[in-house]
């Protein structure tokens, strides 16, 4: 069941974050050119979304990062890793489908064959290896570090004689991780477009590798590595300032 909801919760993750990307850089949709902070609201939601949905199952992960983040902390079996990144993985490629198929009339008249991949993947803004691998460490870093710090909050907040613990864990935490991500894409994500998870960029650059989009271009294996590596090394990060520095003891 923890499998299966980690793979409903990234495809509603992709789902909601790729289609927001596709209404607004896509021809002829309605939201077409509505902007960058449209975009970042759209992944913020799309995080708080997937979480509400699926968080009382399988913790929603729904990141490869955020996974093994909390198992090199003794937060999470490691057991578990391989069949949670699997899922990750299955079910990002099955929200980027579920994305070409909802704007399936829009992607013959759009003629940016960039504009058609940023839907799925992640691009630098300038394309420099070293720079593009520091920006997602310290944005997945700053993810991990916030989920952390919002999931220990959850745990016993008080005001006076007001426990506030029971408010956070039922309805407020899947929101406050969304504004997590909405911060993070609009202070980091300029560089790279903050894939912060690497089951984010890869199912759906698989997905873009294999549909029959009109007039695609390169998927850009070549870049592909970064979003999948930098944001596992800085969820680690992340994760061992918060167990080193104590602040959720």
């Amino acid at each position: 069941m923890v499998y299966l909801a980690e793979f409903v919760g990234t495809a509603i993750l992709i789902l909601l974050g790729g289609g927001v990307v596709a209404g607004v850089v896509l021809a002829k949709s309605k939201a077409e050119n509505a902007g960058w902070i449209v975009i970042t609201f759209g992944w913020g939601m799309a995080v708080a979304m997937a979480v509400y949905v699926v968080g009382t199952t399988s913790g929603a992960h729904i990141n490869p990062a955020v996974t093994i983040s909390l198992a090199s902390i003794g937060e999470f079996d490691w057991a578990l890793v391989p069949g949670y990144i699997a899922a990750q993985v299955a079910g990002a490629f099955t929200g980027a489908v579920l994305v070409y198929l909802a704007y399936f009339a829009h992607w013959k008249h759009t003629d940016d064959a960039d504009a058609k991949l940023a839907v799925f993947s992640t691009a630098p803004a300038v394309r420099n290896p070293v720079a593009n691998v520091a920006t997602e460490v310290i944005g997945t870093a700053m993810l991990v570090l916030g989920i952390l710090g919002i999931n220990a909050n959850s745990e016993y907040v008080s005001n006076g004689d007001v426990d506030l613990s029971s408010l956070f864990a039922t309805g407020l935490a899947p929101l406050l991780v969304g504004l997590l991500v909405l911060g993070i894409g609009l202070s980091l994500g300029g560089p790279t477009g903050y894939a912060i998870n690497p089951a984010r960029d890869l199912g759906p650059r698989i997905a873009h590798a294999l549909l029959p989009i009109p007039g695609k271009g390169s998927s850009d294996w070549g870049y592909a590595w970064i979003p999948v590596v930098a944001p596992i090394v800085g969820g680690v990060i992340g994760a061992w300032i918060w167990r080193l520095t104590g602040f959720g003891a």
